[in-house]
């Protein structure tokens, strides 16, 4: 026989009960549900079956969903009835857990049960307050619900002869709609379980989908920002491989550009900021804008470096960060450069007939950020009629080889790049080379950022 809705904790139903109400059989509107169940009603079927269809798809989404319940269901009735006509019908649990019953008579004490343990709502839609309202929202109470249970599956009950405003209690955000006066143990059952797996597909979905245009957005923003070089009229050809340490991430504390100037001068630079994450992936790209907006300006050298350390000191979150940074300035001819290193590893060089080795270091000055004064000497390198240079952050050297601590170091690469030369590579297709054997020889992905830039004449 039925179980009366308890006024406050809930009870275990009967294991097995196939009890029913004192009315008719209820008439559920779903696509669960045998077809003379609802072939009276149509007009609401569609729905229904549309989502079903929708919780098959869903169901399968790879991501983070509310927990089934171990045993049983626990609901939450909204009703206010004082004849206590509305009964809850023993229902079946596959799993042998009880099925706990709570009631309120208004929404107060609905936000007071509604805990977290709670799978699932049933509504009376007749409860005061539900009707229409002076804006002619006949809903509003439903919508309240569904802002204070954002995560648990809710079924509406109505009368038998408001099929329509079931249904558009289902369009608002309601899992289900059943007739209240037509209540039985085994739609029941079936309705409150299928509401409850739609809400978990429905979760799941949305989750999936936020997190695959988060990741959409994030992709765009970031290709935004890795820059575009400039080199219009310039005879250089011009490569540059990134990879951020950073999971699933395009941009990294490194950071790189080249330009020209109008009097043929070609001005490439590269720096690692310290650290990783967004934090510093957004100075870098402040010093590589401010870098280029300076050099357009016309300043070179120690003045240009100076000013980017100000910058820095200006935009940094901490005062230990600091960044290192290579500028190269080529002349017109292509033949000389000036060199400028801030704390960075020197570049390297190669040109026919004369293997890959690394540009002097010397009179170099500090990381951009370590001391208030410092200095930045530019020293003027020959290159030559026809050459490559190769400039290079150190997460391309600092890869591990061997089992050990042993570090690939910048001979190691030097060496990395002598063979992938001599076997005829250049352009991307060496950079790309040499960053995957650098990742061959760490054992998997490095943990720092890489980025390479490549000039050919």
């Amino acid at each position: 026989m039925p179980v009366p809705v308890p006024r406050q904790r809930a009870i275990p139903a009967v294991e097995g009960g196939q009890a029913h109400a004192a009315s008719a059989p209820a008439t559920l509107h779903s696509a669960d549900l045998p077809r003379q169940a609802t072939d009276d009603h149509d007009h609401s079927t569609a729905a229904a079956r549309t989502a079903h269809a929708a919780r098959a798809t869903d169901a399968t989404a790879p991501v983070d969903t509310p927990a089934a319940p171990a045993a049983g269901l626990t609901l939450l009735v909204i009703e206010d009835d004082p004849t206590g006509s509305l009964s809850i019908p023993e229902m079946p649990d596959s799993s042998g857990g009880p099925t706990r019953v709570r009631t309120a008579r208004n929404l107060t004490e609905a936000a007071r049960l509604l805990t977290d343990d709670v799978n699932c709502i049933l509504l009376d839609l007749a409860l005061p307050g539900a009707k229409a309202r002076a804006d002619g929202d006949e809903l509003e109470t439903l919508r309240h619900i569904l802002r204070l249970a954002p995560r648990q599956a809710v079924v509406a009950l109505t009368t038998s002869g408001d099929a329509e405003r079931g249904a558009e209690a289902v369009r608002v955000g309601a899992q289900d709609y059943l007739f209240r006066d037509e209540l039985d143990s085994r739609l029941l059952g079936r309705a409150i379980r299928y509401a409850v797996e739609r809400k978990r597909a429905d979760i799941a979905q949305r989750g999936l989908t936020e997190s695959r245009l988060r990741a959409q957005e994030n992709a765009r923003l970031e290709r935004g920002l890795l820059p575009t070089p400039l080199l219009n009229g310039s005879p250089l050809r011009f490569a540059a491989g990134y990879r951020p340490g950073r999971s699933r991430a395009l941009l990294g504390g490194d950071f790189y550009d080249t330009v020209r100037t109008p009097d043929g001068t070609v001005h490439a630079m590269i720096g690692d900021v310290c650290g990783h994450g967004p934090d510093a992936a957004a100075l870098g790209v402040q010093l590589r804008i401010a870098w280029r907006a300076l050099t357009f300006a016309g300043l070179c050298g120690d003045e240009l470096l100076s000013t980017l350390q100000q910058v820095l000191e200006h935009e940094r979150a901490d005062d230990e960060i600091f960044a290192t940074l290579c500028t190269v300035d080529i002349s017109p001819d292509g033949r000389r450069a000036g060199l400028c290193l801030a704390g960075h590893p020197s570049p390297l060089i190669a040109s026919p007939g004369r293997a890959a080795t690394l540009l002097p270091y010397q009179n170099s000055g500090p990381a951009l950020g370590l001391l208030p004064k410092a200095r930045w000497p530019r020293m003027q390198v020959e290159l030559g009629a026809s050459w490559s240079l190769m400039l290079y952050t150190d997460g391309l050297i600092e890869g591990r080889i061997g089992e050990g601590n042993q570090r690939l170091g910048q001979e190691g690469m030097v060496d990395l790049v002598r063979r992938q030369r001599a076997a005829g590579l250049t352009g991307d297709a060496l950079l790309e080379a040499a960053m995957n054997e650098v990742r061959d020889l760490n054992g998997g992905d490095l943990t720092d950022d890489v980025a390479v830039l490549l000039l050919d004449r």
